[in-house]
């Protein structure tokens, strides 16, 4: 059954929480390499259970384990590593960017024309990187 779309639901962000069992190795993937701000983190000093990294008007929120369960209970007991797709202007910058990350897919161009690099960060995290066309 395919339910209508309603002009009730107006969608604004999207923004990813990638559960990690530690921040720290995180934040320098993030905010050094890709040029992401680390725009809030809870609490304000180390060691982190959230933080918030925004670039380019994409926001990604980094949160630990123990900071979910706290928050959440068990809803994300089961969650393991998550998977994000970026699409950006150029690839080749973000493959400099990168440096000697985790590379779990290298370069390839895909059957629908996108060039594109796949990650692991250190949180366990696997992101894509497509610049299309």
């Amino acid at each position: 059954m395919v339910l209508p779309m309603t002009d009730d639901i107006t969608l604004k962000s999207l923004a990813p929480i990638l559960v990690v069992d530690d921040i720290g190795p995180c934040l320098p993937f993030w905010s050094e390499r890709l040029g992401f701000a680390v725009v809030t983190t809870v609490p304000e000093a180390p060691p982190f259970g959230f933080a918030i990294l925004v670039r380019d008007g994409v926001e990604i929120m980094l949160q630990t384990r123990a900071s979910t369960a706290a928050d959440t209970g068990d809803v994300t007991r089961d969650v393991r590593a998550s998977v994000v797709y970026l699409t950006v202007g150029a690839i080749d910058p973000v493959i400099a960017a990168l440096g000697e990350a985790d590379i779990a897919v290298p370069r390839r161009t895909t059957f629908y024309g996108a060039d594109e690099v796949w990650v692991r960060d250190p949180g366990g995290n696997l992101v894509g990187f497509a610049a299309q066309g």
